[in-house]
């Protein structure tokens, strides 16, 4: 028992306090309440049964105990969308008519409301979702830190900010539960790249991963009970996440108490040995590690019974507390409902980012009746594309279709093309096309005859709106982008057009920043429009009508170049080893490579080993433009409105705190305008006299506002003090350190309207 209390030291921890109260303690004692009766279903279950709940059954499901009448555990990708139905070992759809979604806006775009109820309800929607389509865990949230401008999956990500991140991760999490299914909350840890995703060494220190990359899964795990989590591909100091001590066993399930269930990436178990007494649940997908090896291991005495039998306890734990849908009530609806739209619609409305507006272009005058619109961005669907993550949309409202169904009388809506979209891949493979309006390569240049129609298009016009981005070629899962400019000469397009009509708004379709430097030279205005989900064109023209003032702040900065970036300034991205091959394509898209089973294996034994270098600490995102004095194009949490909103009053209940204490802020928020709107009050701290580093500010409390117009509100918001705690990697713990505390609140990192002090 000496080993397997060094491994799983929670067990017993847990089963003290149930025994001690009689009742769960926390959101993850819960997953606890049954273990009499799964310590009954173990005694009964032979090693072979037990071993095979620890591998895929088919590439989305895991295997019960049919004998005993435990049901299958069955996956489904999120996380902004219940994926359709695939074929049993497949990802090839399987081509039901039922397994139409609702597309949600992506992650970016959540993170741009900063609203945790929005997040609890689009979490919601997608836990109703699963279980129409019987499905008893969403791979999602992915709540991974946004630490490239480049990420090819910054679009499913939050934030580059831990706070923001960790309180829509958490609500998120609560949603989906709450309605029935349980979330797997990923990639942990340290999973901010693409490139070589599948054998990058992340080299970290404690203090930035636990203060940093680590706590919107804390969030989600200790505060929203999660009850799975997936562990990244990669290596985060020398040992894969899937068999990393430290991060399952240590911190997750010693720290945090977490008592469900891990289940690795698609193809991201490495060894049985380190998966098995390290802390992994599920190898997905085969059994090549967690199968029969891991049957001989236990019989030769290398693992012990005692933690196969936690294994398949941590398992059955989630069984039990996912109730299984029976298979003649599973898919007999459409999976999409109109709740759920209406979900998606309002997450769309307070994510859309004004920019830029100069001379109050927006909304829309009613006197402009002549629009012409440009851009390929206004059409092109977003729901699915590229690789991973995406969405059978049961219908999707593109921006053009969203203008045209909320005209008013009399206007006129013409369209051009603009700009070829760029037909290839992301991960380096163009696909050449015969089609005039495909690119075959992303930095082409503007193409003559549609330069030449949009140009004319737009001098007739009263106002211009130029659609302009990325797309699901670009940004995409499996590879990082090159850099982030407009693709295919989208900067030219925008300055011909303002050549010819000074009235130009454009507005940016895309799931992560792009370098919007030359577009701002030509643009009035500019809107920031993500990847917006099924209702986005409706919501888009709302705002740009004016029916709704937009209120989304940037989840993230936008660099006035690339090299401005913390990883680019200090040359720790990409690693010179880096490779665009990627294990998840290499294994299971063979209908994108077309690699034969030898090539397979031989790409997969020559996968690079680059290390990923995290030397610039906790500066990441706005904390290093902050503390670098470094001028971004577009501040975190930047964000204009219809109207401008008055901070004043602002005051702290005392003057000094001590550990456990609140602090709480009152101040005036009043909405100066003529229509109702939202706005984001953020409150960040900056420490006066510290003698730990820290970065210039931290984002630590905000909240949406609704006021009407002329309307004044006071406004409370709380920061524990246990948030301002540092961890001391010299004495392995956190510690909070005594001084001044300027509180410094406004409506973006680069917007403080009024400060305070107060001691700690």
């Amino acid at each position: 028992m000496i080993a397997v209390k060094k491994l799983y030291p929670y067990l017993f921890l847990s089963v003290l306090v149930l025994a001690c109260t009689g009742k769960p303690e926390t959101l993850q004692d819960k997953l606890t309440v049954n273990d009499a009766q799964i310590n009954r279903i173990l005694s009964q279950m032979s090693l072979e049964e037990k071993v095979a709940m620890f591998h895929s059954k088919t590439n989305m499901s895991s295997e019960g105990v049919p004998r005993l009448g435990i049901q299958d555990i069955k996956y489904t990708d999120g996380p902004f969308g219940i994926r359709e139905e695939g074929q049993p070992n497949s990802f090839m759809p399987a081509g039901w008519t039922l397994d139409s979604a609702t597309y949600f806006p992506t992650g970016s775009a959540l993170a741009a409301t900063w609203d945790p109820q929005l997040a609890y309800e689009y979490g919601g929607g997608m836990g109703r979702e699963a279980r129409l389509r019987g499905k008893d865990i969403i791979l999602g949230p992915a709540v991974n830190i946004q630490r490239l401008p480049v990420g090819g999956r910054s679009y499913e990500y939050l934030s580059e900010d831990p706070e923001l991140s960790a309180e829509l991760a958490e609500m998120y999490t609560k949603g989906a539960q709450d309605a029935g299914t349980a979330v797997c909350v990923k990639h942990f840890a340290a999973n901010n790249q693409e490139t070589s995703r599948g054998s990058v060494n992340v080299i970290l220190d404690e203090r930035t991963l636990r203060e940093i990359y680590l706590r919107p899964f804390e969030a989600a795990v200790v505060d929203g009970g999660a009850m799975a989590v997936m562990p990244a591909y990669n290596k985060v100091n020398g040992a894969y996440c899937s068999e990393n001590e430290h991060l399952l066993n240590e911190i997750l399930r010693g720290e945090w108490g977490f008592k469900g269930m891990t289940v690795s990436d698609w193809g991201g178990t490495h060894s049985t040995m380190g998966a098995a007494m390290h802390g992994l649940n599920v190898q997905m997908t085969g059994d090549t590690y967690l199968g029969p090896a891991l049957i001989d291991s236990v019989k030769a005495g290398k693992v012990p019974m005692e933690v196969i039998d936690e294994k398949a306890r941590e398992i059955l734990r989630v069984r039990y507390a996912i109730k299984p849908v029976p298979e003649d009530v599973a898919n007999t609806t459409m999976t999409s409902t109109s709740e759920d739209q209406d979900i998606a619609y309002k997450v769309a409305t307070k994510s859309i980012v004004l920019l830029k507006n100069d001379g109050g272009i927006l909304p829309l005058a009613k006197e402009a009746k002549k629009i012409a619109v440009i851009g390929q961005n206004a059409v092109l669907k977003t729901a699915s594309g590229g690789m991973g993550a995406g969405v059978k949309a049961l219908y999707e409202i593109s921006p053009l279709q969203g203008l045209k169904d909320r005209a008013g009388e009399g206007v006129e809506i013409s369209y051009a093309p603009g700009y070829k979209s760029y037909a290839g891949r992301g991960w380096g493979k163009a696909l050449p096309s015969t089609d005039p309006l495909k690119a075959d390569a992303i930095d082409e240049a503007a193409d003559p005859k549609l330069l030449e129609q949009a140009a004319a298009l737009a001098k007739d016009a009263d106002v211009v709106l130029f659609f302009c981005g990325t797309n699901k070629n670009i940004e995409t899962e499996g590879s990082d982008r090159k850099d982030i400019g407009l693709p295919t000469g989208q900067n030219e397009v925008a300055q011909a057009l303002a050549s010819v009509n000074p009235n130009l708004v454009s507005i940016v379709i895309s799931g992560g920043p792009c370098d919007l430097s030359e577009l701002q030279k030509y643009s009035a205005a500019i809107i920031q429009g993500w990847w917006n989900g099924m209702e986005g064109g409706h919501a888009l023209a709302d705002v740009i009508y004016g029916k709704i003032a937009p209120s989304g702040k940037l989840p993230f900065t936008f660099p006035a170049k690339l090299e401005d970036s913390p990883a680019f300034a200090l040359g720790n991205f990409p690693d010179k080893n880096s490779s665009q091959r990627d294990l998840f394509m290499t294994m299971y898209r063979n209908d994108m490579t077309g690699m034969s089973r030898d090539e397979i294996r031989d790409a997969l034994a020559k996968l690079p080993e680059p290390e990923s270098k995290y030397t610039e600490g906790m500066l990441v995102g706005y904390r290093w433009f902050d503390t670098k004095g470094i001028k971004p194009l577009y501040a975190f949490g930047h964000g204009l409105s219809y109207v401008d909103f008055g901070y004043s009053g602002l005051k702290a209940n005392k003057k000094s705190y001590k550990e456990g204490d609140v602090i709480k802020v009152t101040f005036n928020l009043e909405n100066k305008g003529g229509m109702e709107a939202d706005e984001v009050a953020q409150l960040y701290v900056h420490r006066k006299d510290a003698k730990v580093e820290w970065p210039e500010k931290e984002l630590k409390a905000f909240k949406r506002l609704t006021l009407g117009a002329g309307e004044s509100r006071q406004v409370t918001l709380e920061i524990p003090v246990s948030k301002l705690r540092y961890w001391n990697v010299d004495t392995n713990k956190w510690e909070l350190e005594d001084g001044t505390i300027e509180l410094m609140l406004g409506g973006a990192s680069d917007d403080i309207r009024q400060t305070i002090q107060v001691k700690i």
